[in-house]
């Protein structure tokens, strides 16, 4: 009985390649273009949540407390607490901060030089933890939310999505957690404490600073005093 010849495998001719190129082209291309749709909706809508919320609840088994708060509820004590705190050159960068992302370099890499744009992309659109595809992705969305988001409302949105104790995110739901009032409500020193939790909101309490919390919440008082008095707080303040 003859055998049957198995017939031979073509190799993929230029055709085929040119096809696939223009698929992944193309399926790259939708990608942005979702991303870009997305970054342009959060600059007017409020955002209903983020990866790291959902990860947080999921992690405590519980719901997370998160309210969005429009600027206009507020206190300005916040707006400028935090930006003395976080980033007192908000107002004056496109971004990225270049001084301190040089002033990080030379101390070794041991002290962090994220904007408050950098922090509310990360917040925002990405995840948490330390990877070079989450900085790039960060370092390219950055400029676009420069772009087409107004400084308050990158500060707007950071306010609103930033983590203040376990669970707990948002002026609105830091300040009832903390203090039983409203983001409007908030004094000077109040404030203070509140942006001096932010790089570790699990291990600081605002409510009963220890003594670091209380130093730091002083120093945040005097630059936020500061950054009103030399104009570094006009792009958000009207």
């Amino acid at each position: 009985m003859a055998r049957k010849s198995k017939k031979k495998t073509k190799p993929a001719g230029p055709g085929f390649l040119r096809r696939l190129r223009r698929r992944i082209l193309r399926a790259v291309l939708a990608v942005v273009a979702l991303v870009f749709l997305w970054i342009l909706a959060y600059s007017v809508l409020p955002v209903p949540g983020t990866f790291y919320m959902v990860a947080e609840g999921n992690r405590q088994g519980a719901s997370v407390d998160y309210q969005w708060t429009p600027m206009d509820r507020i206190s300005p004590n916040l707006a400028r607490a935090v930006v003395a705190a976080e980033d007192a050159n908000f107002c004056n960068h496109w971004g990225f901060d270049l001084a301190a992302i040089r002033s990080a370099i030379s101390a070794g890499g041991q002290r962090g030089a994220s904007t408050i744009s950098q922090q509310t992309v990360k917040n925002t659109f990405l995840w948490h933890g330390r990877s070079w595809p989450r900085k790039a992705l960060e370092a390219m969305i950055t400029p676009v939310v420069e772009l087409t988001w107004s400084k308050t409302r990158i500060l707007e949105v950071y306010l609103n999505i930033a983590e203040f104790d376990t669970g707990v995110f948002g002026v609105e739901a830091a300040s009832r957690h903390y203090f039983g009032v409203g983001p409007e409500e908030i004094s000077l020193r109040q404030a203070a404490q509140l942006a001096a939790v932010l790089p570790a909101p699990k291990d600081r309490n605002a409510g009963a600073p220890g003594p670091f919390v209380r130093r730091r919440a002083a120093q945040i008082m005097d630059g936020a005093a500061t950054i009103a008095r030399d104009g570094r707080s006009s792009c958000f303040e009207h």
